[in-house]
């Protein structure tokens, strides 16, 4: 018996590619719309870890996922996640059921604060796994590293990041 052709495992290469950019894809609309925090959830795996650093939170877990998106609509009334130039690896010594991704986020939004409500700029960047499960591929881990998190009338040149939400070793 012999394995799949070469051409079989390019095409289911770029068959896991497409999907996990799908994936993505309605992680962002889910979050565009009013943070589903079900559909949300429903994105990752159930021991994932969603890793906002001191900017966001972390939540370890799908139900913390859950949790964590609970109520989110309230605090960021608008958001448009764009994410773009994708770099997507998937892993060769485990059958290929392991992936990686490489994200750059340009979000406005908007943060609802109990005294005022603000236009909000956020540039990151996300560092994800992706493990295919029986239900197809999901998120296993995201990192959120942070480039600026700031009011639109001042910018990040005047402030990078919200006072007391920079990430740790930045300011």
């Amino acid at each position: 018996m012999t394995g799949p052709s070469e051409l079989e495992v390019r095409i289911q290469r770029l068959e896991d590619i497409e999907a996990i950019k799908k994936l993505k894809a309605l992680y962002c609309k889910l979050c565009d719309d009013n943070y589903d925090a079900d559909g949300l959830a429903a994105c990752f795996t159930e021991d994932a870890v969603w890793d906002g650093g001191t900017t966001f939170g972390v939540a370890n877990g799908r139900e913390a996922i859950r949790r964590h998106f609970q109520g989110a609509s309230k605090r960021v009334t608008i958001a448009r996640h764009q994410v773009m130039n994708p770099i997507i690896e998937i892993g060769s010594g485990d059958d290929g059921n392991h992936a990686t991704g490489h994200w750059l986020l340009f979000q406005p939004c908007t943060n609802a604060g109990p005294e005022r409500t603000d236009a909000m700029w956020l540039a990151a960047t996300y560092a994800d796994t992706y493990r295919r499960t029986d239900e197809g591929w999901l998120i296993s881990g995201t990192t959120i590293d942070v480039a600026f998190f700031t009011t639109f009338d001042k910018g990040w040149v005047e402030e990078r990041y919200l006072p007391g939400r920079a990430p740790a070793g930045k300011s």
